[in-house]
């Protein structure tokens, strides 16, 4: 960032804050608190949509269709006025049809070794 200038421009915006890197568990508090996510990477898509975080996906195709098809993605590949534009505009057009289950599946499966083995 610093060898493109993009370090000083953006330490200079009010509503931007730079930070070290962190670890995945700290990453997952930063998503879980982010009013909208912009990412070229297919897990924080996939975090993103688990977490219920808008996500603006800066690439021309994903891996998590469901994402886009439930609206809580979009794909701007790297055009610099589609991504400025749904920065600013992108909300989800509702609400999750939990294409990835509905945080369950552990408690079923409990149960089903429970009855199998008449715990």
């Amino acid at each position: 960032m610093k060898q493109y200038g993009f370090y000083e421009r953006l330490k200079e915006k009010a509503h931007v804050k730079l930070i070290k890197p962190v670890g995945y568990f700290e990453f997952l508090k930063l998503m879980n608190h982010a009013k909208k996510i912009l990412t070229d990477s297919g897990g924080v898509q996939k975090e993103a949509y688990i977490l219920k975080v808008p996500c603006v996906t800066l690439r021309e195709t994903t891996e998590w269709i469901e994402t886009v098809e439930d609206g809580w993605n979009v794909l701007v590949g790297a055009d610099k006025r589609k991504i400025v534009e749904q920065a600013n505009r992108f909300e989800p057009t509702g609400r999750q049809s939990n294409v990835f289950g509905d945080g369950r599946a552990s408690e079923r499966v409990v149960n089903a070794i429970r009855k199998t083995m008449q715990i």
